[in-house]
């Protein structure tokens, strides 16, 4: 199961700050404004051989001051909820303030291990004021500088003590799909329209997380887990944070799949939440199955599946050799028909292709259109292996990795895909030096 960090704290405590160097990447945008709303709010880690996604609560708050510390409240309730543990992100150059003791006397009554990450530690003085923050009585509190990124290690090594690695109790030889999209898309009624009532739950096993239910698909020798994450908990006052929890239940679900059927609705066409979705899909290699639901409300005159098509390609493009299928959930139009392509993307990504016939097929591609030169270098590829991971990832042997364009890699993969089919498999490909 996934195991999700959240940073929460007041705003400009260095939450972001933090947030870019547990990811290694500039993902969130650091603004000084309180409150900008961020593009990006999770991301992937590892330490210790640990891995995890980190969560930037501070990109969810919207709206002016006033309403900062119901939102902030907010974030830690749904903090304390969702994720395996929390770094509580605080400030030494104003000590503790009264929404820093509300925010740990929230977090002293939820039951996720909790660490204190007193920021902006950068001198002997800070490091003797910083003391004071034990008094708000956590054992796990530690002393950082998010911008020179001193203390981060001893952060990460007391983090990654929290987060087990939690033993996968499913059937690892069984396909996991997972629904994901954006709130009201038709989720739940996809869940149940192919389950239908009678759910085989598999949770409450050591280490399943209570807010992804495994039900397990057993009939027409079909055999795979459904991962929903939608039809849990329907809290009253949601709505608020219905962006949040979709996110982060969306990023969970992807983490723990092998292929997503992404729901979106016809209704209103593919919006930048849906590739949102679809982006971190392929970046954790996942297949990937579109789903276009509600397709039997929309008005067939101006608009036949076609076209429709067409303009999804276009979105997603350039990764946009998967397949589109146009469903109805509620009348279970079709929805046979995407499990029967879920299985087979399934199949593609774990296909192994034998050296020989990949180098046979590969180095007439090579020959017939070469790398182009560098530099008056010229660039020979000599030897294609597959590597042995969970998804499609092809190594390249050649004497100038380095000089091996991004227009030429597309050349690759495309070729890849023309001789073996890799229909809604994201496939990797690396140059390495012979």
């Amino acid at each position: 199961m996934g195991n999700v960090v959240a940073i929460v704290g007041r705003p400009n405590v260095g939450k972001s700050t933090l947030y870019n160097r547990l990811i290694g990447e500039r993902e969130a945008i650091i603004d000084n404004i309180s409150g900008v709303t961020r593009d990006r709010l999770y991301g992937d880690s590892e330490w210790n051989g640990v891995s995890f996604t980190v969560i930037d609560t501070g990109g969810f708050v919207h709206g002016s001051d006033d309403v900062f510390e119901a939102a902030i409240r907010r974030q830690v309730k749904i903090a304390i909820e969702e994720s395996t543990a929390i770094i509580f992100m605080t400030d030494v150059t104003t000590g503790i303030t009264d929404l820093d003791e509300e925010i740990a006397g929230m977090l002293r009554k939820g039951d996720k291990p909790v660490l204190v990450a007193v920021n902006k530690v950068d001198n002997s003085q800070r490091m003797i004021d910083a003391n004071e923050f034990w008094s708000l009585g956590f054992e796990d509190t530690l002393f950082l500088s998010s911008i020179t990124g001193s203390g981060t290690g001893e952060l990460l090594d007391a983090l990654t003590e929290k987060l087990e690695q939690q033993p996968e109790p499913l059937d690892e030889h069984l396909p996991k799909f997972a629904i994901v999209g954006q709130p009201n898309v038709g989720k739940s009624s996809l869940a149940n329209a192919l389950l239908g009532e009678e759910r085989n739950i598999v949770t409450e096993i050591a280490g399943t997380t209570r807010d992804s239910i495994h039900s397990r698909y057993s009939k027409y020798d079909k055999d795979f887990y459904l991962i929903d994450t939608a039809g849990l908990r329907k809290k009253a006052k949601v709505h608020e944070d219905l962006e949040f929890y979709s996110v982060i239940r969306a990023v969970k679900a992807v983490e723990e799949s092998d292929v997503c059927l992404l729901l979106i609705d016809a209704q209103l066409g593919i919006e930048s939440q849906d590739l949102h979705i679809f982006q971190l899909a392929v970046k954790r290699r996942k297949g990937v199955v579109v789903l276009v639901n509600k397709w039997d409300l929309v008005d067939k005159e101006t608009n036949t599946a076609k076209e429709y098509e067409e303009k999804i390609r276009k979105k997603l493009a350039p990764f946009n050799d998967v397949p589109i299928i146009f469903i109805s959930a509620l009348s279970k139009q079709r929805i046979f028909k995407a499990i029967d392509e879920a299985l087979a993307v399934y199949e593609r990504r774990g296909q192994k292709i034998k050296t020989s016939k990949l180098n046979e097929n590969m180095l007439k591609a090579i020959e017939k259109y070469s790398p182009p030169s560098h530099r008056g270098r010229f660039v020979k590829i000599k030897y294609i292996t597959q590597l042995p991971t969970r998804y499609p990832s092809f190594a390249f042997f050649c004497n100038y990795p380095d000089y091996i364009k991004g227009s030429y890699k597309n050349y690759l993969e495309n070729q890849l895909r023309k001789h073996y089919d890799f229909t809604g498999v994201p496939i990797t490909l690396h140059f390495r030096k012979k």
